[in-house]
C-alpha cells in the first residue's frame, strides 16, 4: 500500500539573505558581510523538508509573473510543483539578516502568497484521498478554507500557527489534527485563546532545550541535539516537513520527534534556507553517529 501523500499549501519566497556582525537595533544602519538569494517561505521550506525525508510531496502554491524559477527549484528538489500557479501579484519575499551566533530577523513580503482565491483550492477537495496529510502555516491566505476541505476529505492536517496570528490560529484551530508552535507562539497562543479544541496533537519546539509532544493520550519530551548553530533560518520548517514525512511513514510520535529533532539540528549548521535541508540519507548518518 502506497504513503499517504503530503499535501502542502504554503507560502513561496524569494530569500534576500545578509550576514550581518549583529542584528540591527533600530535607527542603526550596518554593512553586510555576505549576501545570497534563494528558495524559502515557511510553506516552499517544509514542502522540500518533508520531500527531501522521502515523502510524496505536492505543493499548492502562488508565484508572481517573474517566479517561475521557484517553481523549478522546488521541482528540481523533489517536490510536485502542478499545483503551483502564477499571480498578476509579485513573488512574495523576505529580507533575512543572520548574525554571528546564527540568530536572525526576518522581514516579509507577503506578495502572491496573500492573493489565493477558491479556485487554488481545487486540487485539495479533488484529488486529495483519506489517509493523505496537509501541513500549512500563516504565510498566506485562506488557510482556514484548506484546513476545513481537507478535514472533510479526511486528511490528518498538520498546522503551524507561523507566523503568529490571534485571528488566523482561531479560524484553524478547529479543522486541524496536530498544531505545531515554537515557545513563544505557544505563550502568544495561550494569551489569546486559552483553551484548545479537544482530541489535537500540540507539538512545541524550544530550541536547545528540545520538543515537547502532548496528545489525548501521550505526553514525550525529545531532547535537542547538541550542535554550534551556524544559521537558525528554517530550522522550524525542516522539524515541521520531516515530522509531517515521519507521520506519514507510520512512525511512533519518540520515533518521529527524534527525526525531525535531528533534521533540525543538522540544519542550523548550515546557512541558507530550503536548499540547505539534509537529506534524509544525511539525517540518517547523523542520528547513527550519535
Amino acid at each position: 500500500m502506497p504513503m499517504p501523500k503530503i499535501w502542502s499549501f504554503g507560502s513561496i519566497n524569494a530569500d534576500h539573505a545578509y550576514r550581518v556582525p549583529h542584528i540591527p537595533a533600530p535607527g542603526e544602519t550596518i554593512a553586510a558581510r555576505e549576501y545570497s538569494l534563494g528558495l524559502g517561505g515557511k510553506g516552499a521550506n517544509q514542502s522540500v523538508a518533508a520531500a527531501k525525508a522521502g515523502a510524496t510531496v505536492a505543493h499548492v502554491g502562488l508565484i508572481g509573473p517573474e517566479g517561475l524559477w521557484a517553481k523549478e527549484r522546488l521541482a528540481a528538489l523533489g517536490v510536485d510543483t502542478q499545483h503551483i500557479m502564477q499571480s498578476a501579484t509579485p513573488t512574495g519575499h523576505a529580507i533575512i539578516t543572520v548574525d554571528e551566533t546564527g540568530e536572525n530577523a526576518i522581514t516579509i513580503f507577503p506578495g502572491a502568497n496573500r492573493a489565493f482565491a477558491d479556485a487554488q483550492l481545487k486540487a485539495l477537495a479533488t484529488e486529495a484521498r483519506p489517509g493523505d496529510l496537509l501541513i500549512l502555516q500563516n504565510e498566506t491566505n485562506l488557510q482556514a478554507e484548506a484546513a476545513r476541505i481537507a478535514l472533510k476529505q479526511g486528511l490528518t492536517v498538520l498546522y503551524s500557527a507561523a507566523p503568529f496570528s490571534a485571528q488566523a490560529t482561531s479560524e484553524v484551530l478547529p479543522h486541524i489534527s496536530l498544531l505545531l508552535l515554537n515557545e513563544i507562539e505557544a505563550a502568544q497562543l495561550n494569551a489569546a485563546v486559552g483553551t484548545l479544541p479537544s482530541g489535537i496533537t500540540v507539538v512545541v519546539t524550544k530550541g536547545s532545550s528540545g520538543a515537547d509532544w502532548t496528545s489525548p493520550d501521550q505526553t514525550l519530551h525529545c531532547p535537542a541535539f547538541p550542535v554550534k548553530p551556524v544559521d537558525t533560518t528554517g530550522a522550524g520548517d525542516t522539524f515541521a516537513g520531516y515530522l509531517a514525512a515521519a507521520i506519514a511513514e507510520g512512525q511512533s510520535p519518540e520515533a518521529a520527534m527524534r527525526l525531525a529533532s535531528a533534521a533540525a539540528a543538522l540544519k542550523v549548521t548550515r546557512k541558507g534556507t530550503a536548499d540547505d535541508i539534509p537529506s534524509r540519507a544525511e539525517v540518517d548518518a547523523f542520528l547513527a553517529s550519535v
